[in-house]
């Protein structure tokens, strides 16, 4: 069986997008116009989520990345109230998705720094990563991985304290955590040792990889080596789920490409792949050309 190919938040059509909304613009209104406008933006990002998982559904993918923001504001008192309002619409939702067969991952920002040396970077941390959970609980979704909020490791050279904070986390946050590894920070043998030691599953990302190590291929043993042993590192090997990008200008450019012109060889055998191409829905068209020429 192919791996599933995961679409990341919007489409480069207009048929998914969602709204949102800066600080400054919401605190120059009212308290009665903060909460109206924040009302009607939960109330159209929920008809776009909907409308994502019909868009999943007929074009047969089976993983979608909810975006970080979909409900601005609700990681403090402007909007936390105000998205609990919305617990029956989104028991809804998200039974639909369940209905669909549609899995539901997350990609809490750069603001989330678990491996910080400041308190106030890793409590503020823990805020976002809680309204993330909150949107899984609402959603109905299982605390597990199956369900994943993935994050990148932080400040470098800090596995202990990111490991220990980890361990601190509450259940609904920690149970469905993992880590991936990324260009600077945490090489891909770094973060698997941060996964191994907190008990959270591991997010290869072969492109993060490549560029960390100044690699000039996906065959480089070392992609097959850590896709493995990240695929160890899941309670269920079934539910792994891997990156893909290529780099726009080089193989080693950390900037994303439109599409995806070459994958590693290891990733055939990856159950669920995020497709993080700036094309978004026609990169996963083109691998789908690619999957039926294989097979063909």
């Amino acid at each position: 069986m192919p791996p599933h190919l995961g679409l990341v938040c919007v489409t480069v059509s207009n048929e998914i997008k969602y709204r949102t909304i800066t600080r400054k613009r919401l605190l120059e209104q009212s308290p009665d116009t903060q909460q109206k406008l924040l009302d009607d933006i939960y109330r159209s990002n929920i008809q776009a989520f909907d409308t994502a998982m019909r868009y999943c559904e007929r074009e047969n993918i089976g993983l979608y990345r909810i975006p970080s923001s979909i409900f601005p504001f609700a990681d403090d008192d402007l909007g936390r109230d105000l998205l609990a309002s919305f617990a029956d619409t989104l028991a809804r939702s998200g039974a639909r998705a369940r209905e669909r067969n549609i899995r539901l991952v997350m990609h809490p920002d750069q603001f989330v720094v678990l491996s910080s040396d400041s308190e106030n970077v890793v409590a503020n941390s823990v805020k976002i990563l809680q309204m993330h959970a909150d949107i899984m609980d609402l959603l109905g979704q299982p605390r597990t991985p199956w369900a994943l909020l993935e994050i990148h490791g932080g400040k470098a050279n800090r596995t202990d304290a990111l490991v220990r904070n980890i361990l601190a986390l509450p259940d609904a946050i920690r149970c469905r955590l993992g880590l991936e590894n990324d260009e600077y920070a945490y090489s891909a043998a770094e973060i698997h040792e941060a996964c191994v030691q907190s008990g959270v599953p591991m997010v290869f990302d072969a492109h993060h990889h490549i560029v960390h190590e100044k690699l000039d291929s996906y065959d480089d043993p070392s992609v097959t080596q850590w896709f493995e042993q990240a695929r160890a590192t899941w309670a269920v090997p079934e539910h792994q789920l891997v990156h893909i990008s290529n780099g726009r200008e080089s193989f080693n450019d950390r900037q994303h490409s439109d599409l995806i012109e070459t994958m590693p060889a290891a990733y055939a055998r990856a159950p669920w792949i995020e497709i993080e191409a700036k094309s978004k829905e026609d990169a996963i068209a083109r691998l789908r050309q690619w999957q039926a020429a294989a097979v063909a």
